[in-house]
Order: C-alpha cells, then structure tokens, then sequence
C-alpha cells in the first residue's frame, strides 16, 4: 500500500513539473513581443484580446476553443473581441459584430452567424445580406441601419483598423495578452496550444 501511495505521489510531481515547464520554457517562440507595449482597456484586469473575422475559417475552428476557455475565465482576467480591419473587404463584418454589440445581442448574432457562414455555407459579407440576417434574429432593417451606419461605428471601425496596425498584425485569429504579446495562427501548431500559451501568458502578468 506504502509503495502504490509513493508511486502516486510521484506521478503527480512528474505531472506538475511537466506543465510548469510547459509554462516556463515551452512557450519561447510561440509568441511575439509588442514593442512598444500598447494600452489596454481593462484597467487593473489582465486583459487578453482576441482579433477574428467571421469570413475567416480559421477563426471558425478556434471559436470552440475560446468558449471553453471562457467558461472558466478568471476575476483577474478581461476579455475583449475585436473584430480584425486587415482590409476594406472586412469592414462590413465588423460593423456587423459591432452592431450587435451596441444592440446588445452578440450573444444572439456571433456564433449563429460563424455557423451561417462556415456550416451553411451561407453568403453573408455585404450590408444588405448581414441586414437580412439581422432580421431573421429579431432586428428590423431599420435599426440595423441606423447603427451599422452611426458615426459612433464609424469611430470603432477606425480603432480597428489602428488597433491592427499598431499590433502589426498579419492574420486571424490573433490573441494579445495585456497590450505586451501577440500570439498568432503561425506560430503555433494547434488552437489548444494558443490557449495553452495564452494562459501561460496570463500567469507570467500576474508574477
């Protein structure tokens, strides 16, 4: 009985180790320093930024993976989408995502309209079919205009578009963590190590 609880002890210390040097060593290069470091928005919180498109499969596929992580999002720990403005293609799902957030309905609109791109194979990338989307989960034509069409989505756009810039990004899905590291689709082989990295990110600001 003494040797199986000894044994048991020592596997687990083999299976800490090992994800502590995951944590410490493994990550080297599977991330890029931002330098400058950029500001954040989320105060004294830990803020990991997600940039995507919905045109993107790429995105789609990480999708999954996010909703899992965010179950169990720590209090220390802020997350922001933002949609990527890589070019002018792009625009019309970003004032999309944020049409919905002002309408406070991206719950309802984000992951159905992934789906409805990706899944139904659904064409969804000009005003007039995001604005037929829209009415199908319960917003008029003319409310989705009025905001999609708002000087104050005018402003989010260009932060976008700024925010991309000044992060040098290249690609969706992009992961920031706190304004000072950029983990891209590139640098790493699968979306459960971009969480992975992330989270080891995230443990590094809070040291």
């Amino acid at each position: 009985m003494n040797n199986r609880i000894i044994q048991s002890i020592f596997f687990l210390a083999c299976l800490f180790i090992g994800n502590s040097a995951y944590t410490q060593e493994s990550i080297e290069g599977k991330y890029t320093v931002i330098n400058p470091p950029q500001p954040t928005q989320t105060g004294d919180k830990i803020e990991v930024l997600e940039v995507f498109w919905y045109g993107c499969p790429h995105c789609y596929s990480f999708e999954p993976h996010v909703e899992a992580w965010l179950e169990d999002l720590p209090e220390d720990v802020a997350f922001i989408r933002v949609p990527g403005v890589l070019n002018r293609g792009w625009i019309p799902h970003a004032k999309a995502f944020y049409t919905a957030e002002k309408l406070g309905i991206v719950d309802k609109i984000h992951r159905p309209l992934f789906d409805a791109i990706h899944k139904d194979k659904r064409n969804l990338f000009t005003e007039d079919e995001l604005m037929d989307f829209f009415e199908e989960h319960g917003v008029s034509s003319e409310e989705f205009l009025r905001v999609n069409n708002s000087k104050e989505l005018e402003t989010k756009i260009r932060q976008a578009y700024f925010l991309a810039r000044d992060y040098k990004l290249t690609g969706v899905p992009s992961v920031v963590v706190n304004g000072k590291y950029l983990i891209s689709a590139g640098q790493i082989r699968t979306f459960d190590e971009m969480i992975r990295v992330t989270n080891a990110l995230i443990e590094r600001e809070r040291k």
